[in-house]
């Protein structure tokens, strides 16, 4: 692939499916809306190096224990640690219905599904899905979760909802304080999404996945450093970008 076709997707999870923030390596490229990852792959299949998506990728079979990254995540994230839910084993996210997901988690991990994991279990079902049916698409699509992005951009955990004013202030603080162009690129890449159900915390939260797989400060870093891998093979970690390891 050529420098110049090089592109870095940071997506998010929003009312209308996903929205996707793309980057170039030297800065902001465009936003775009998408009703499903098929879709959003299909787009950028040919031209991005790495796409960042805030869902679980990497997911057991069964088993007691919660994946490493979700319990490692939660140990560094203080207050924000309630943003990383258990990831629902493979059965539960094919599932329609909450209860019969959470029964079905039950049955193979000893525990009941969180709501919020449900919510997401139809996200978490596509890229997985995605990722079984194409396996090219393997080496790009990678996890992130936005929390840990701003807490490895920061230094240290933050604070506040990001549904809040203070919540968004201190997000895109973070941001400015990363990439001093990122103020500008997140307001352009608001009005990229007019006319689509896209939340501000969306916009954030895909920009900051984005500068996490884009080439920049510091080094892309994995949460374990030696993630384990699932059935399918798929590694079970998120990704970040620091100077330094980050260490709970």
């Amino acid at each position: 692939m050529s420098g110049e076709a090089r592109r870095f997707v940071g997506t998010g999870l929003c009312a209308d499916g996903w929205v996707a923030v793309v980057h170039r390596a030297d800065g902001f490229d465009h936003a775009a809306v998408f009703g499903e990852f098929g879709a959003l792959w299909g787009r950028y299949e040919e031209v991005a190096d790495r796409i960042a998506v805030p869902v679980p990728v990497g997911l057991r079979e069964r088993g007691e224990e919660p994946r490493p990254p979700d319990r490692l995540a939660r140990e560094l994230l203080g207050p924000r640690r309630s943003t990383v839910y258990d990831a629902p084993v493979r059965e539960a996210t094919r599932k329609q219905r909450y209860q019969t997901a959470s029964r079905v988690n039950e049955r193979k991990a000893g525990r009941g599904l969180a709501r919020e994991a449900f919510d997401e279990a139809a996200a978490v079902a596509e890229v997985d899905e995605l990722l079984s049916a194409i396996p090219e698409a393997g080496p790009v699509v990678t996890e992130a979760h936005p929390e840990l992005c701003f807490r490895a951009f920061r230094g240290e955990p933050l604070e506040y909802d990001e549904r809040t004013a203070a919540g968004y202030a201190e997000r895109l603080r973070t941001l400015a304080d990363f990439d001093p162009n990122a103020p500008v690129d997140v307001v352009t890449a608001s009005e990229a999404t007019a006319g689509h159900e896209v939340a501000v915390a969306d916009v954030l939260g895909a920009t900051a996945l984005a500068l996490t797989v884009r080439p920049g400060p510091g080094e892309l870093r994995s949460l374990p450093e030696d993630p384990p891998t699932d059935p399918e093979g798929l590694p079970m970690r998120m990704v970040y970008r620091a100077e330094t390891a980050l260490s709970p």
